[in-house]
């Protein structure tokens, strides 16, 4: 059941399950990925009305080079070391900007990937940097 905050309605990964009959590992992948926008709350992942009906307003893309020329304008990407031996922090435009950067470092696992909207600022996702690889090099 949809939880309501004022006049906000947020709903949970398994009420969009129930209501929609996708399945949580497909909805979990498109809130990972920005496909749908959503906001990672504890261990829960919430999406407003508001977030569902851009989902299904929005032209789907029909090929891979298709979503990464969207990627491109929508987020940016920040590259930064992860603790107190690595105080690097690159600021990139594309994915292939991080991926030459994060092929450059020695230590790969010093290191993750803030995603950014370019939209609202807000950071969508936060990932590895060995994790970011293997989702983008062969795209």
């Amino acid at each position: 059941m949809p939880k309501q905050i004022g006049d906000l309605t947020l709903y949970s990964v398994d009420d969009l399950h129930e209501q929609l009959g996708i399945s949580k590992m497909t909805l979990r992948t498109y809130l990972r990925e920005g496909r749908i926008r959503g906001r990672k709350l504890g261990v829960s992942w919430y999406v407003t009305e508001e977030a569902i009906r851009e989902y299904f307003d929005e032209p789907q893309p029909e090929s891979g080079s298709t979503q990464t020329k969207k990627n491109k304008k929508k987020y940016r990407y920040i590259v930064q070391g992860i603790n107190d031996l690595v105080s690097e922090t690159e600021e990139c435009e594309t994915i292939d900007e991080v991926i030459q950067i994060l092929n450059e470092q020695a230590i790969i696992s010093l290191f993750q990937v803030r995603i950014v909207n370019r939209e609202t600022d807000e950071i969508t996702e936060i990932i590895k940097a060995r994790d970011f690889l293997d989702k983008h090099a062969n795209t």
